[in-house]
């Protein structure tokens, strides 16, 4: 069982990122994937979702900003993330999507995004 998130960094507002995230074959497969992140002092928060087919939803405060793609092949999940505000900074987690994602256990390794002048 693996999730491991890459890509964060500082960047200045206004700026972009790509998040990647290696999961497993047994997280990835089939399932529905989510972005989450969690800001300091905060819950963690669900950003995006790719369900299986490929259909997307977005947070609405990252909605024309963000989007999310996953190669199946490679079993990664991505996180394309423009115009960048320092509200966005957060560490960013994926996982599988499920209604009850709040309740699951395994989180692996986030990726900390700060976004500052």
């Amino acid at each position: 069982v693996q999730l491991q998130a890459s890509g964060g960094g500082l960047v200045q507002p206004g700026g972009s990122l790509r998040l990647s995230c290696a999961a497993s074959t047994s997280i990835f497969s089939g399932n529905d994937m989510g972005w989450y992140r969690q800001a300091p002092g905060k819950q963690r928060e669900l950003v995006a979702i790719i369900y299986r087919g490929g259909t997307i939803h977005l947070n609405d405060s990252v909605r024309g900003r963000f989007t999310v793609s996953r190669d199946n092949g490679k079993t990664t999940l991505y996180l394309q993330m423009n115009n960048l505000k320092p509200e966005d900074t957060a560490v960013y987690y994926c996982n599988r999507y499920a209604v009850g994602w709040a309740r699951l256990d395994y989180w692996g390794q986030g990726t900390l995004v700060t976004v500052s002048s």
